[in-house]
Formats: structure tokens, C-alpha cells, sequence
């Protein structure tokens, strides 16, 4: 939403957002080059329409159109992020998503109202979309996450699945473990100086464990 809401006001396509085809409002005479024409035309085509939504018709044909254009022209790309980066991992990772009439987005049984686009380019942007990262934050269940109140204790997290709950710490192997380091109560939580924290910050924590383990 946010990096959609970066390019509509970059290119006035403010009326289009969340999901455009952007390449019709950086380069609308763009066209694919000729010896690719047909053969991406029937690929894409035979792709989307086994689409059923729309709106993800439209970004993934969005997303082929984009990267043809980088192809070319590098520079109408250069000062802003991927934008279609966010919803390709989303939909190889299995992630789907309907409009209902409402105007909430369903993703399988998480709804949310989209905002408006003003609202979403105060947001702070999301760089760490590698799959080590999404790997750890991809779990079934209510998921609490927290840390130590200086933010230099190790990563925790509560997730509760079918009224079963696990505690588990995320080590430096890069996966969660079972702990005891988190109290049963809120209560006892408060006295054990712990700190809820949101996802992002969690995935910002990950990362960071992620950068230290990984470094040369």
C-alpha cells in the first residue's frame, strides 16, 4: 500500500491506487519489443486468465509490463522502490487476496480496510522482504511478539493455534526455539521487562540477527 501510494503521487495516478498498472502512467505509448511480443502475450494471457480476481490479473500483468520497461529504461526506475517486489513475493508464497463490498481486503480471513493513500505514505517503508525474514514471521495462529525493554534481549514470541500455546525464541540457526523466558500473565511480563513489540519491528530484529550471522 505504501510503496503504491509512493509511485500514484509520483505519476498522478492517485485515482488508480492501490492496484495499477503502472507502466501505463511512467511510459503509456510503452510497448513490449516485437520479437517478444507474441510469445509474452500468450504466456501472460494464458496465466491470467486463470486469474479470478481482477485486481491480481491487473498487478501481475502490471509486473511483466514494468520489468520490460526497466529493460529499457533504467532511469524511469531508479528513484523509487520495486514496486510490484511486495505483492510478487506475496503471491509466490501462496498469499491471495479478494475486495469485498465493504471495501475491506480479505487476505484468506484477515480483513482490513485499505486506508487511504495519504494515510499510508506516512508509513515506514519495508526493506527486509527476504525469505529468511518472511520465513520467520510466516506462522499459523495469534502471534504476540516481544523483547527485552533496551531492545538487546532476544527475540520472543507467544503464538496461540487452535487454543494451544507455544513460546519460542528466535536463535542465531535462524529458526524459533521453545522458551521459558516469557511469563504466564501480563502482568508478569511488566515485571519481567519485557516489550510488546509490532511485526515490523520484530522482522527489523530478525533482520538484524539475520545481518550478524551472515557477516563475513
Amino acid at each position: 500500500m505504501r510503496r503504491a501510494a509512493v509511485w500514484a503521487r509520483a505519476y498522478g495516478a492517485e485515482g488508480a491506487w492501490p492496484f495499477f498498472d503502472v507502466t501505463s502512467y511512467v511510459a503509456p505509448e510503452f510497448r513490449p519489443p516485437p520479437e517478444l511480443t507474441a510469445e509474452l502475450a500468450a504466456e501472460l494471457a494464458d496465466f491470467l486468465g486463470r486469474l479470478p480476481n481482477g485486481e491480481v490479473r491487473q498487478t501481475c500483468s502490471g509486473a511483466v509490463r514494468a520489468a520490460g520497461l526497466r529493460e529499457r529504461n533504467p532511469a524511469a526506475f531508479s528513484d523509487l522502490p520495486d514496486l510490484y517486489e511486495p505483492l510478487v513475493l506475496f503471491y509466490e508464497r501462496g498469499g491471495e487476496f479478494t475486495r469485498d463490498n465493504a471495501g475491506f481486503l480479505d487476505l484468506t480471513g484477515v480483513r482490513f480496510r485499505p486506508g487511504t493513500l495519504e494515510s499510508h505514505l506516512g508509513n515506514p517503508p519495508v526493506t527486509l522482504l527476504g525469505d529468511t525474514v518472511l520465513d520467520a514471521l510466516d506462522a499459523d495462529g495469534q502471534v504476540v511478539y516481544c523483547t527485552a525493554e533496551a531492545r538487546r534481549g532476544p527475540l520472543l514470541r507467544r503464538r496461540v493455534l487452535r487454543g494451544e500455546q507455544s513460546d519460542e525464541r528466535f536463535d542465531r540457526d535462524l529458526c524459533w526455539e521453545p522458551t521459558e523466558l516469557i511469563p504466564g500473565t501480563g502482568a508478569e511480563a511488566e515485571g519481567a521487562a519485557l516489550v510488546r513489540l509490532e511485526e515490523l519491528e520484530a522482522a527489523k530484529l530478525i533482520g538484524e540477527i539475520l545481518a550478524e550471522v551472515t557477516r563475513p
